[in-house]
């Protein structure tokens, strides 16, 4: 079947029956289609049945043999799983997808949900933190995360320790709704495991991956993605200077919503982020009211969105795919913990006093740079390489700040 057979001037709807479902699971599944290359695929085709068709014979002639989409048994192998796992599958813009999620680039076409998806259509604000939070940050967020619930709003949180706890723990009674970087089966940590059952019991959680799927580092940035998306607004109650927190922050910023974060002291470096980021204008949050009153009015009456923003296939829907080279590679493979550490230190070995480019690094190291980044990602979070202006990397104790505190004024 030819690309041009395939082609459609129709706006990509939602599926509508159980075919149509397992087509858009195949296309989402299928080698080097992610979630933007999926929403582009379905506005060029109408379908994700004809996109599934159409890639082969794009392969074919940007030279790839043998590719392969995923298959109708894969598809419903994940769809059992799901069954096991009392999942449900939401699909992009249909019914109980949550609306202001719709209007990320990369949202996820698919989601897998356990408990009341009502939750995720109520007006939503997200609350994160530090993961060693303090007892004052826990005791904040639990606040906030009572009186926002009180007033009508969905808490939505990354189930993390921490500030993420505390405020799914607040707001079970209101709603609350725990994004996951595996598996929605998966509960990480373990120790949250009590509590994953409360939400699936009185809230909801939702996961763009396949059941059963463990997380990984470079799950983390996706999911904290959608809770930016998913939420009105974001609540920063502990956050270091870097921190996945300060990226969900980010993340909301780049997406037009409002970032409120709460003030520590700063000689705490569980508020350095917090502080930053209302030193560059987040709005300062001492009580929920603070939250209320920043946002825009929201009515609260039926619990349900109104306003989300325009979703991601309209805007697609003038963008098109016409080569298999046009879609992005495929995401690495699952390296093992001893793989990992070998790529940090050569990542460490390689770097020194001297700030390195990024694309410097990838071609000392001989790597991609699907490769290289999450390692990146991990050796950053953990404070061993850091990132200077213009995006040059040296190791962290070689960083300015390190030098400082390790000089003899700074000891004790």
């Amino acid at each position: 079947m030819t690309e041009e057979a395939n082609s459609s001037t129709h706006p990509p709807l939602p599926p509508t029956t159980e075919d149509t479902r397992i087509s858009w699971l195949r296309l989402l599944r299928s080698r080097r289609v992610g979630a933007v290359t999926f929403h582009r695929l379905l506005a060029k085709y109408g379908s994700a049945q004809n996109a599934l068709s159409a890639l082969p014979e794009m392969a074919r002639a940007a030279g790839i043999k043998g590719y392969e989409t995923c298959s109708v048994d894969a598809a419903l192998a994940e769809i059992k799983a799901a069954e096991a796992a009392h999942a449900r599958l939401l699909c992009f813009d249909e019914a109980g997808y949550p609306p202001y999620l719709t209007a990320l680039r990369d949202a996820p076409p698919i989601l897998w949900a356990v408990g009341d998806i009502a939750r995720l259509t109520q007006p939503t604000i997200a609350i994160v933190g530090a993961r060693n939070a303090s007892s004052l940050g826990v005791r904040m967020a639990r606040a906030l995360a009572r009186d926002l619930g009180e007033a009508g709003y969905c808490v939505i949180s990354g189930l993390a320790r921490g500030i993420d706890t505390a405020a799914h723990m607040a707001a079970l009674r209101t709603g609350t709704c725990a994004v996951m970087a595996g598996g929605v089966d998966v509960i990480y940590p373990a120790e949250n495991t009590r509590l994953a059952g409360d939400i699936a019991e009185q809230g909801v959680m939702i996961s763009e991956h396949a059941p059963g799927l463990s997380p990984r580092s470079r799950h983390f940035p996706a999911r904290n993605r959608i809770i930016a998306g998913a939420a009105q607004a974001v609540v920063v109650v502990e956050g270091a200077a870097k921190s996945g927190s300060l990226i969900t922050a980010r993340d909301a910023l780049d997406l037009g919503r409002d970032v409120l974060a709460v003030p520590g002291h700063p000689f705490d470096a569980r508020s350095a982020g917090c502080n930053m980021l209302i030193r560059d204008g987040a709005q300062l949050v001492r009580n929920a009211q603070d939250v209320i009153d920043a946002l825009p009015p929201v009515d609260l009456t039926d619990r349900m969105v109104q306003d989300a923003p325009t979703n991601v296939l309209q805007r697609q829907a003038s963008k098109t795919v016409t080569s298999i080279a046009d879609l992005p590679p495929p995401p690495p493979e699952q390296r093992s913990l001893q793989e990992t550490a070998v790529l940090h230190q050569r990542i460490l070995d390689q770097l020194g006093p001297s700030p390195t480019a990024e694309d410097q690094l990838i071609r000392d190291l001989a790597v991609t740079s699907r490769d290289l980044s999450p390692a990146l990602t991990d050796l950053e979070m953990s404070g061993a390489v850091t990132r200077e202006a213009g995006g040059l990397l040296l190791r962290g104790d070689f960083s300015d700040a390190s030098c400082a505190k390790d000089s003899p004024k700074h000891r004790r």
